[in-house]
């Protein structure tokens, strides 16, 4: 199919994400390094993403398509979805033609099919980023139309061969960025411990980091600040379970400032989707990563295998993910307050994790859209 004609001006490139953070961050990302670089952009979404983004997708601007998940659910419910994408790749479609964008750059979920279709059908160059480590069954089906791959991992499951790819990393929050510039400070008097369950919260933590906190000598309590993340209904019960605790606590469903947390923390327990492993291995943060056991194609086990294998991580499954096993990790963190720095562990994980840590991946991805597209 003949390619439609690119604007005269700036040239126009559409992002395409939406639902949780882990497609919207890297998009944020990207767009604030094209619009450093003059670029036009556009940012195609659904309903729940058009206009609640902050940051430089804020100030692009949104449009709405329909969208829907074609994964789980019954019969009726995929018909429905199916019904949704199709009048979406129409939307999607009106605004290609009208926009002529010099490409489209799609970041997985089902938000971002609409567009990525109508990118194919209007013969627009189709640029995905794969953030997993196994690529998403959205990415698989788009990926035989692509122009060009960009991965966060090399060695990305079902990633085809007969495409051009190249390894980006994961294109995270300049904020956070930043600070790989920094030094891991050992722990003196308090160890901060992070507590994060990504975009929805993580049920076991609420369960297992108090009751861990709570086997401790009372003299031990009192050397942990415990910031913890959690789903908003648990936060009632979670402040109940610390309230006999001798430890300080954060706590709360969502955290505006990410950076600083990250910088003054000594140890986190996350999950390890894509923006959060790159996120800590770009912080140099030692990590407890307990990857979600229904995450599609077991991806974050692969996303945690990759800062463990560095020794910037230690990856633990969720049922071995036990009040005794965190009491032991935390019973031997605070211990590292009296041993001399060249015994001390922590530090060592956090330079092993800035080892592997990838800052610059929203530019690597900038680099090779003017190289591959704009200027091929």
């Amino acid at each position: 199919m003949k390619r439609i004609k690119r604007s005269k001006k700036a040239p126009l490139i559409i992002l395409t994400a939406g639902g949780t953070g882990g497609h919207v961050y890297p998009a944020e990302a990207l767009a604030q390094e094209l619009s450093k670089r003059g670029y036009r952009l556009i940012f195609v979404t659904d309903k729940r993403g058009k206009d609640n983004y902050k940051g430089q997708l804020s100030k692009i601007k949104n449009v709405a398509v329909c969208a829907g998940s074609l994964v789980g659910k019954s019969v009726f419910f995929k018909i429905k979805s199916l019904c949704k994408l199709s009048f979406g790749v129409l939307q999607a479609l009106c605004v290609i033609l009208k926009e002529k964008p010099a490409c489209v750059v799609g970041f997985g979920g089902y938000a971002s099919f609409p567009c990525c279709v109508a990118a194919v059908l209007t013969g627009t160059d189709l640029v995905l980023h794969e953030q997993n480590s196994v690529m998403s069954r959205t990415n698989r089906f788009l990926s035989k139309y692509a122009t060009l791959i960009a991965k966060s991992f090399k060695n990305t499951k079902y990633a085809p061969q007969n495409v051009k790819s190249i390894v980006t990393g994961m294109p995270i929050r300049e904020t956070i960025a930043n600070l790989a510039e920094n030094t891991y400070q050992p722990h003196k008097n308090v160890m901060q411990v992070l507590v994060l369950g990504g975009s929805q919260g993580a049920k076991v933590f609420a369960d297992v980091v108090p009751q861990a906190v709570s086997l401790l000598d009372k003299n031990l309590q009192k050397k942990l600040k415990i910031v913890q993340q959690c789903r908003l209904d648990d936060l009632p019960e979670l402040q109940e379970k610390y309230k006999n605790l001798a430890c300080q606590t954060v706590l709360a469903h969502f955290f505006e400032n990410m950076p600083e947390l990250y910088a003054s923390s000594h140890v986190i327990i996350s999950r390890s989707g894509a923006s959060s492993v790159f996120e800590i291995a770009a912080a140099g943060l030692p990590s407890i990563l307990v990857p979600l056991p229904i995450a599609a194609d077991d991806h974050q086990t692969g996303n945690a295998k990759w800062l463990a294998d560095a020794k910037g991580a230690k990856l633990v499954v969720q049922d071995k993910f036990t009040p005794d096993y965190l009491k032991q990790n935390l019973l031997s963190f605070l211990e590292e307050s009296s041993l001399p720095n060249e015994q001390k562990s922590l530090p060592k994980m956090s330079q092993n994790a800035k080892n592997v840590g990838i800052v610059d991946a929203a530019k690597r991805l900038a680099d090779a859209l003017e190289k591959e597209i704009i200027n091929a």
